[in-house]
């Protein structure tokens, strides 16, 4: 799906979101109240002007009070890799939206990511992964770094990293192994009405991160929720 075709179909009655040099901003009614949209359109890859337009974004709907939901939307190239946004700062501001979103959630606005094309790296952490819940449709491709890349860091080669993603999943990219690991939590149907299924999304969020027990359920992450869960027993009776 088009971003138009999913705004379409989240907001029958219209909205008021626009696109900007690939920045997505706005909102429309929804379930009674109103939903706002942020996010990333294009595959356009995301610099430190981006990443602080979308968080002065999210801020502003903390500051309006309420519980509005905001739906984070992605397409996104990875992060704006250029000398300009690594001296201003691009990573303390793609943690500064990170943090926003954050911050929007346990404000009482709840946080739904959706991911409808390309995403990857830090562009993906700061958006996406930032929300409480991650939903994404048929087509997505997102990744938290891709093979080329990770055999470069671990100077392992290719081959026998391409190896392991197929029974590995937690360090593999594409949707399948995201919704193996957790990270993503539902794939939505592009033939039904998207109000309805975002709605259900914010209806049926409970408290805390649910990637970890997903991830055990689902095969993708089969330890981490028994480490994390060790982690704080030690902490509480330390």
């Amino acid at each position: 799906m088009t971003l138009a075709e999913i705004l379409g179909s989240l907001f029958p009655d219209g909205h008021s979101v626009t696109v900007r040099e690939g920045l997505v901003g706005g909102s429309g009614p929804f379930a009674g109240n109103s939903l706002a949209i942020v996010g990333v359109d294009g595959d356009t890859p995301l610099g430190i002007d981006g990443a602080l337009t979308l968080a002065r974004s999210v801020l502003d709907t903390v500051r309006a009070g309420g519980r509005t939901p905001i739906l984070v939307v992605v397409d996104s190239d990875s992060q704006r890799m250029s000398r300009r946004d690594e001296l201003l700062g691009l990573n303390e501001g793609l943690a500064h939206l990170a943090k926003a979103l954050l911050l929007a959630d346990r404000s009482g606005h709840p946080t739904i990511g959706l991911i409808y094309g390309h995403s990857a790296a830090g562009a993906f952490i700061a958006t996406a992964l930032a929300t409480r819940v991650l939903a994404a449709l048929p087509g997505a491709d997102p990744s938290v770094m891709d093979l080329p890349s990770v055999a470069r860091v671990t100077k392992l080669p290719l081959d026998r990293l391409t190896e392991m993603a197929r029974s590995t999943p937690v360090f593999a990219p594409g949707l399948d192994n995201m919704v193996a690991t957790g990270a993503v939590h539902a794939v939505l149907d592009p033939e039904q009405p998207l109000h309805g299924q975002i709605r259900d999304l914010i209806a049926g969020l409970e408290p805390g991160d649910a990637r970890d027990r997903l991830g055990a359920e689902r095969g993708g992450r089969p330890m981490a929720q028994a480490i994390a869960d060790a982690v704080i027993d030690q902490a509480r009776s330390g």
